[in-house]
């Protein structure tokens, strides 16, 4: 703060630090100040003797005068062994009418201002009642799953996706040519459907948007539905793809699949003539498929090393458009992309994570078709999966001792790294309130990780025991 002007031509003083700024000094005018004299030889009027300096009360100081006073050469010195007791007590009494007894000559009469320095700090130490904000409690990262089933018979193919879990709490699970269900509220467990052995193994599974219907993709290219409710098959789509059925997504009544052939088909399953749209880019096996959180937009990934993104609104306004129209294609993968999660937090953003060859986890804008970021796991990326509620994500890797990585996104620092598999992890999972994760893996079993928080709902308690198939009686 600049100190007030002076109408003196010396230069200011500089103030004390931590000190009150003074008031601006009134302008001393013409006449002379009265200084009462300090000598009591009355005798002799010319003698001038002002004595030891004193500070009077600052509203009547005047600024000037003391400076001259300080600054003026002693005229004389008295000889400070010969001064009489009446001139003692004069002195006395002249410094209590003057100063008012008071011993705190710099007293201020309002609290001084703290130093600059420490502001910040007090700013930040005592925010007002507006600015509060309840100390959010940090979370503990359990480092072990929760619960662990035996899951035999689990084909170890990277290209694969037979894992899902329902909207209704129902984890749906193919091993080998049967598929499983494992109910998350009671644990129980149930088979669906075992195929022969001329259409198997099962090799992509997917829970329609209200959790009772299911899409079961085989070996053979066909694609069956179910209702669970009934355990009852409601048809089988032939025709659609020339070999296996590795990837299947819903968006409302349409099943889009992913075959070997490299072809991506809509398919409307309310209509005899299922076939609506056909998407045509990759050419090698499509292994991933993703709608976005608005359903407007489709992520594929293959084994071309590429990830193409299509525009839902452009296939609906003339199917005959769908051929070799996507919006964007990204080739910056080294190896094949199994991995795919749209962000639940921001619309435009895709994770996709590369095979062995590549072991990168990328970020795209699929408004603008820019990669903002590339992270290298150092391990092939199985699939990934965003927390619901913070800005995480959680990878599954091959051919590591932890497959399973938490990273703070968009810093991508490791948060946490979850011990259980001994091989790799195949297929993740979460659970419709998104706090836990599964996940089954080469190593046969199928565990749950509590991984994104607690529930608010409450749930049975966990057990982390090995319990054959889904605990149900015939294992192996």
């Amino acid at each position: 703060m600049e100190a007030a002007g002076s109408s003196s031509s010396r230069p200011p003083k500089r103030r004390r630090p931590g000190l009150r700024p003074s008031a601006p000094l009134e302008v001393a005018g013409a006449r002379t100040p009265y200084m009462p004299s300090l000598c009591t030889n009355s005798k002799n009027p010319s003698t001038k003797c002002y004595g030891d300096r004193f500070i009077p009360d600052r509203s009547a100081m005047d600024m000037d005068m003391a400076y001259y006073l300080l600054t003026e050469p002693k005229k004389g010195k008295e000889n400070e062994a010969v001064v009489s007791p009446a001139k003692e007590a004069y002195r006395r009494l002249l410094a209590e009418k003057l100063l008012g007894s008071r011993t705190r000559i710099l007293a201020f009469r309002n609290k001084p201002p703290e130093p600059e320095g420490m502001l910040p700090q007090i700013l930040f130490e005592t925010p007002t009642s507006s600015q509060t904000k309840p100390t959010k409690q940090r979370r503990k990262i359990p480092q072990f799953a929760e619960r662990t089933l035996d899951a035999p018979g689990v084909v170890d193919d990277y290209y694969l996706n037979v894992l899902d879990w329902g909207s209704k709490n129902v984890v749906s699970v193919a091993l080998e040519n049967t598929l499983y269900l494992w109910n998350a509220s009671d644990s129980s467990t149930s088979e669906l459907v075992t195929v022969d052995a001329d259409y198997g193994p099962i090799t992509s599974v997917s829970w329609a948007c209200e959790g009772q219907h299911i899409a079961v993709g085989l070996n053979s290219s066909d694609i069956q539905l179910w209702d669970t409710s009934s355990n009852r098959m409601l048809r089988t789509l032939r025709g659609v793809h020339e070999s296996r059925v590795g990837s299947l997504a819903w968006n409302s009544s349409i099943l889009t699949t992913g075959g070997m052939d490299g072809k991506i088909v809509n398919n409307d399953v309310r209509m005899r003539s299922h076939m609506v749209q056909t998407y045509r880019g990759h050419e090698a096996e499509v292994c991933g498929l993703r709608w976005s959180g608005s359903l407007q937009q489709l992520a594929s990934g293959g084994n071309d090393n590429l990830v193409h993104i299509w525009d839902a609104s452009m296939a609906s306004s003339n199917p005959s458009l769908g051929h070799d129209r996507w919006l964007h294609r990204f080739s910056d993968h080294l190896s094949a992309v199994k991995a795919l999660a749209w962000c639940p937090f921001q619309s435009n953003l895709l994770a996709s994570g590369g095979g062995g060859n590549d072991r990168c986890i990328k970020f795209w804008n699929t408004h603008t078709g820019l990669c903002l970021n590339s992270v290298d796991t150092g391990a092939q990326v199985c699939a990934l999966l965003w927390n619901k509620n913070e800005k995480e994500l959680l990878s599954a890797c091959g051919f590591v001792q932890k497959p399973l990585t938490l990273w703070k996104y968009p810093s991508m620092v490791k948060l946490a790294e979850l011990e259980g598999h001994t091989s790799r992890v195949l297929c993740l999972a979460q659970n419709p309130d998104g706090s836990t994760v599964a996940s089954v893996a080469a190593d046969e079993t199928l565990r749950f990780w509590n991984v994104f928080g607690t529930s608010e709902a409450p749930k049975p308690a966990a057990k982390t025991v090995h319990t054959g198939m889904f605990s149900f009686s015939h294992i192996r």
